[in-house]
């Protein structure tokens, strides 16, 4: 057998020390951005759940013009009036982490809360409520104090 054809065999492939090295490369880029990742996915999921208690709040001020009193209730059929409500049947979010709710929950009212708070198991477990009023306040009660979004 030639010695220069069992010399370039023996060169193809990973020895497994470099193998080792690439694991351990990968092992400290995961360790590095799953945090970030993480973050990055709470902040996205408040943010459209901000979008979502923004939507409600539009459609509150439409029934509030109609009907001259905000609609107390998330989770009917909605149909216009005060009597009526915003047509989120479920009482969440689209992505299912956080839950909404309103307040008062009696007709005729002249103000309206609407909270959305996370859902107990999710990523967004300790991201804190966000809420928006009918005088336009919007609250993130952040676990390291209220600030506004």
């Amino acid at each position: 057998m030639n010695p220069r054809f069992i010399h370039s065999y023996r060169r193809n492939g990973f020895s497994l020390i470099e193998l080792m090295i690439a694991m351990a490369i990968i092992a400290i880029l995961t360790g590095i951005s799953w945090p970030t990742y993480v973050s990055y996915m709470t902040r996205s999921s408040r943010s459209a759940a901000q979008t979502q208690l923004l939507d409600l709040a539009a459609l509150q001020e439409k029934i509030y013009q109609d009907a001259n009193s905000y609609s107390v209730s998330i989770t009917a059929a909605y149909n216009g009036r005060a009597d009526g409500e915003l047509g989120r049947t479920a009482g969440i979010t689209d992505d299912a982490k956080y839950t909404l709710a309103i307040t008062p929950n009696a007709i005729p009212t002249q103000t309206f809360l609407i909270t959305a708070t996370p859902v107990a198991g999710t990523s967004q477990e300790s991201d804190g409520a966000i809420t928006i009023s009918s005088n336009g306040t919007r609250l993130w009660f952040d676990p390291e104090g209220t600030v506004p979004w």
